[in-house]
């Protein structure tokens, strides 16, 4: 990975939609907020999208939507998994729809991610730092 792409991960902007109302920002390398916390407890928790492979905007809308609806099916089956929305929106203006889970570990995630050709996601564990996970 580049270091323009892995800047541009870095400087993400990543939102989890909490409630009807109340969003929630997590940033690379810090903790997560209070509410984020709230929500997770002491589990493993994950920030992931299949949206654009390979962090390319080739795919085409329907493409997208395809693929981040199969990622929700899979989390959907892991026992337990809580879902929130959520959306990364880059310094450049790019936004990618995602999904905040917490329940599924490393292992899970990672081949999650894989199967949907992505690079990167956040993830982290209770309250820990948020932490980029590189898959390439």
């Amino acid at each position: 990975m580049d270091k323009a792409l892995l800047d541009a991960f870095r400087a993400t902007d990543y939102l989890v939609c909490i409630d009807d109302v109340e969003w929630a920002g997590i940033r690379i390398d810090q903790p997560l907020p209070a509410s984020l916390q709230a929500l997770v407890g002491v589990r493993s928790w994950g920030f992931i999208t299949a949206w654009n492979a390979r962090a390319q905007a080739t795919r085409t809308p329907a493409g997208n939507l395809a693929a981040q609806r199969e990622l929700l099916t899979a989390l959907r089956a892991w026992p337990g998994a809580v879902i929130h929305p959520a959306i990364g929106i880059g310094r450049t203006g790019w936004s990618e729809p995602s999904l905040f889970v917490v329940g599924p570990d490393i292992a899970t995630l990672d081949t999650l991610a894989r199967q949907h050709e992505q690079l990167a996601y956040v993830h982290g564990h209770a309250n820990s730092t948020a932490r980029l996970r590189l898959l390439e």
